[in-house]
């Protein structure tokens, strides 16, 4: 695990993670903006026309309606990030990480505008009669470029996994163990069935599922927010305002928070903000191509609304709820996952500020060559849970844990804790204490700072299954269209099946080892697909011309 850990960090910095990156996603977001004349903002009331199909043709080629296409799109993405996602960022990269949620939907309107768009004129009908669509088609058919609609397709196929599958169950799992004790192989076990019933229909029986879902989930969530705000309306503001002015500056050192510099908000926020909206990682071009239209610009208006949607309304809520309520600085007791684990040299507290900027340095995205914080290698001395070795502190979350016991079979350990690079190696071993909170128990700790009280964490968990459980249907679609794409449709009943078996095998995987694999399969799609649009700019916007044209010539 040691060694998958570390290869996975080594291309999650060359890829999700690398500077350059939300440079890339934002600047190709931004390019479209500009050079298709803001068409987030022109064309969002001609969108909400398309959307209730006051402009389709009856009779017009296609396996969905517009909403359906939405929703199984939107199911794609609503997901853990809405819910987890934001969670996670707001803990690594301070309030301005919403900020550049924010701005990752703004451009993302478009990008999602453009590859729908050119991927809906592309598509094709596959052998069983179904229609096949997404970037790959017009990286083959429009640019002659089969290397590269390969390298995208693989990509997806992997990053149904990475991106819709594992992340999903995995939070669902820890979710509702937390809310009602129900172990987490139990709810894989049964939920897996059910995927595999919804996903074996293919996708008239997913698109039905999601158009149902989708909005119920949506609207259930929304209002649950909002009375979690309400009973924090006095800090909302405050919440805002901060989200502003630390833009620009970074988050400073507040509670168990160690603070945050511009550069890692940035990243992390977009980072998060391209995990939840999916703007430019060319997934829901493959949901859309199987809605009814004629018109493949009409088909891309319909896209706008996604980021919109997702992201500047229902993260911003979840986001209100945590800021509000003040959890994201507050330790929590909670089993530390050894993935978020570090045992470090010398004695460090949040009362020095030296200590606090060193360790904030070490755990930054690139730590300094000069890094003082130096990993522990040795033995450390316990006695009925209690370490008695003292130059040592122990980090976890990216926090200094406190009360921090040392537990075998549930019960206190007593022996030798042996540690290896900062990472306990002492089998049957674990350690538990108070950190900072992350992901999904982030938020449901903010929930519960309500008038709903303990009762808050019930809606989180409801919420959680619904949203990631139709992440997980959406892209169970968006590979079995690469699968088609690369091997025929012969490949796609043994994708699925396999498909099924990673969702189960999820749930008893380490939760931030998760969301590292989600970063970087996440990259693994994204630049194939923002490189094919760069290439396709000018027949997108000859594209969108055209249908203007013709509209007004009606």
């Amino acid at each position: 695990m040691s060694a998958i850990e570390s290869a996975l960090n080594w291309l999650d910095s060359l890829l999700g993670s690398a500077a350059w990156f939300p440079f890339v996603l934002l600047g190709v977001g931004l390019f479209f903006t500009v050079y298709l004349g803001f068409p987030q903002i022109r064309y969002f009331r001609h969108a909400t026309q398309v959307l209730r199909g006051k402009h389709t043709r009856a009779g017009a080629p296609g396996d969905a309606s517009h909403f359906q296409a939405l929703s199984t799109a939107l199911s794609g993405t609503v997901g853990t990030g809405n819910i987890g996602g934001v969670a996670f960022a707001i803990y690594l990269g301070g309030p301005a990480a919403l900020f550049w949620m924010w701005m990752t939907a703004v451009v993302g309107m478009t990008t999602k505008f453009a590859e729908v768009t050119i991927s809906h004129k592309y598509r094709v009908t596959d052998d069983a009669g179904l229609m096949a669509g997404g970037p790959m088609y017009y990286m083959e058919r429009g640019l002659g470029m089969k290397w590269l609609a390969v390298a995208f397709a693989l990509a997806t196929v992997i990053s149904s996994f990475g991106s819709g599958n594992l992340p999903q169950s995995n939070n669902i799992a820890a979710g509702v163990e937390a809310s009602f004790g129900i172990p987490t192989w139990v709810t894989g076990g049964v939920l897996a069935i059910v995927l595999g019933l919804v996903i074996v229909g293919g996708i008239h029986r997913i698109a039905a599922v999601a158009g149902t879902l989708v909005p119920f989930m949506g609207i259930f969530y929304a209002l649950a927010a909002v009375s979690v705000a309400i009973s924090n309306a006095e800090n909302i503001l405050p919440s805002l305002q901060r989200i502003v002015f630390d833009v620009f500056n970074g988050s400073s050192a507040a509670g168990g928070f160690l603070g945050a510099t511009f550069a890692y908000a940035f990243n992390r926020g977009v980072n998060r903000g391209l995990f939840s909206n999916e703007a430019g990682q060319g997934s829901a071009p493959i949901a859309h191509a199987a809605a009814r239209a004629d018109e493949p610009v009409s088909e891309g208006m319909v896209a706008i609304l996604e980021p919109f949607i997702d992201t500047i309304v229902i993260c911003t809520l979840t986001g209100l709820v945590i800021l509000s309520s003040g959890v994201w600085t507050q330790k929590f007791a909670n089993d530390f996952a050894p993935f978020d684990t570090e045992i470090v040299q010398g004695s460090y507290t949040e009362a020095n500020p030296r200590h606090v900027r060193e360790l904030f340095a070490h755990l930054d995205l690139i730590p300094p060559a000069d890094d003082p914080v130096q990993p522990f290698t040795g033995s450390i001395d316990v006695v009925d849970g209690e370490l008695r070795t003292g130059d040592i502190t122990i980090l976890h979350n990216r926090s200094i844990a406190e009360q921090v016991r040392v537990l075998q079979g549930g019960m206190p350990f007593t022996g030798t804790l042996a540690v290896v690079d900062g990472k306990p190696v002492t089998e049957g071993v674990s350690l538990r204490g108070h950190s900072l909170l992350h992901s999904v128990p982030l938020t449901a700790e903010a929930f519960k700072r309500s008038f709903l009280g303990e009762f808050g964490q019930y809606a989180v968990t409801l919420g959680l299954v619904l949203f990631a459980f139709s992440t997980a249907i959406a892209w169970s679609y968006y590979g079995d269209r690469a699968i088609t794409y690369l091997f025929g449709v012969r490949a796609v009943m043994p994708y699925r099946m396999l498909y099924v078996t990673g969702f189960f095998l999820a749930t008893v995987v380490d939760t931030g080892l998760v969301w590292l694999i989600s970063a970087v399969t996440l990259a693994l799609m994204t630049l194939p697909n923002l490189l094919g649009l760069m290439l396709m700019r000018r027949e997108i916007k000859d594209t969108v011309n055209d249908y203007w044209r013709r509209y007004h010539d009606k």
